[in-house]
């Protein structure tokens, strides 16, 4: 692998580097900050922030000038994830759009579809969420029951769609719906690009167990879409939608390797703080998390070398999932450890607890969404290893 970067990577990491230090308040950086905000407030800061970010020229690193991007290297889109981390950046209010629904566009939307949706998404003008698990089809996507059916130029939609990130804020949904009736699996689905602000959504929030609405679930009911608004061929969703999740790979667990390894540092210092850091135990837990972090950072540098020659990874894409999420959960296990008895307090002495405790909390769902551990297993059984269903 190829651990370093061009000179035109590390002159970009420079001057990505000098935007973010003048553009983030030092207030957003403060921990607990954006805990601290009501989620409509905290939508709308990041928002307007990102859309600044956009105008100024950073962001779609990697995507090409025609549509609006910086036209970079893996690299540069590597350097951009980490710098994003190490200067607090806010987290994307757009990121299914963005690394799933934008490239897919670029590649079998049509001329229409790519002038409405790329330009407007990359500067937040539009928000999109992505409507594929139901009540009924989790792991078992292609058990959906969502259906649309033709009515003169127009798809009339019946359905639900559930753990949908940012449903209460999406002004569009990129989602399944089978659109030929009696179809079964993966047949006779159609992906259709649907308008939320029309009679027939309703998209409600689901309360997580740290207290935010991250998610939510949506309901249709007589909701009308063009057949113009169907992404790919009509009753080709399955594809469509394995092309659009295929765009979840490249150097993504660098940026995870960063902010893990920056939260293996917090928690380090909380256990020195309470004096556990003796605990012989827990010192043999920290050393072995940090050593799957270390191992998460050269996995990820692999990937991306072999990104950057050109090669296209497909299923292996499966084995990072894999492996960042499990680290994650391993990670933050560890938290639980360290605090022991003390696990659900928000406050311990003068330890504000409550960043780091959203963070256990959330890290107990990464082993689910976007494919569940079980599902990235089965996956690299077969399709990277060969072995037998």
């Amino acid at each position: 692998m190829d651990l370093t970067f061009t000179a035109a990577e590390e002159e970009f990491r420079s001057e990505l580097r000098s935007w973010l230090s003048a553009n983030i308040p030092d207030e957003w950086r403060r921990p607990g900050f954006w805990e601290s905000l009501p989620d409509d407030e905290s939508f709308r800061l990041r928002r307007d922030w990102e859309r600044d970010k956009a105008l100024a020229g950073f962001a779609g690193i990697q995507w090409p000038t025609e549509f609006g991007g910086r036209g970079g290297t893996p690299g540069m889109k590597a350097i951009y994830d980490v710098e994003m981390v190490l200067a607090d950046a806010p987290r994307t209010v757009n990121p299914l759009g963005l690394t799933f629904l934008a490239p897919t566009v670029m590649a079998i939307g049509t001329d229409a579809q790519k002038k409405e949706i790329i330009g407007p998404m990359l500067r937040n003008e539009v928000i999109w969420c992505q409507g594929f698990s139901e009540p009924g089809a989790g792991s078992d996507l292609a058990a959906l029951s969502t259906r649309g059916v033709r009515d003169g130029d127009d798809f009339v939609v019946n359905g639900q769609k559930v753990w949908t990130t940012n449903a209460v804020h999406g002004d569009k949904i990129f989602t399944l719906v089978r659109t030929e009736p009696g179809s079964q699996k993966h047949r006779g689905i159609s992906m259709l690009l649907i308008d939320m602000h029309q009679p027939g959504v309703d998209a409600r929030p689901l309360k997580q167990m740290s207290g935010a609405s991250e998610f939510g679930e949506v309901f249709f009911d007589d909701a009308r879409v063009p057949a113009t608004d169907v992404l790919g061929e009509i009753g080709e969703g399955w594809r469509t939608a394995m092309l659009l999740l295929s765009f979840e790979r490249g150097a993504s667990g660098i940026s995870q390797y960063t902010e893990f390894r920056r939260q293996y540092d917090e928690i380090a210092a909380v256990a020195k703080k309470l004096g556990r850091d003796t605990d012989p135990v827990i010192r043999n837990k920290l050393a072995r998390v940090l050593t799957e972090l270390e191992c998460l950072r050269l996995h990820s540098m692999h990937v991306l070398t072999q990104t950057e020659r050109g090669r296209d990874l497909g299923f292996e894409a499966s084995m990072t999932k894999l492996q960042w999420s499990e680290t994650f959960q391993d990670l933050w296990e560890v938290y639980d450890d360290v605090l022991g008895e003390d696990d659900t307090l928000e406050q311990l002495g003068d330890l504000d607890l409550r960043p780091l405790n959203a963070q256990a909390m959330w890290s107990r769902s990464v082993t689910i969404w976007g494919g569940s551990s079980q599902v990235q297993r089965n996956v690299t059984a077969e399709r990277v290893l060969g072995l037998p269903r």
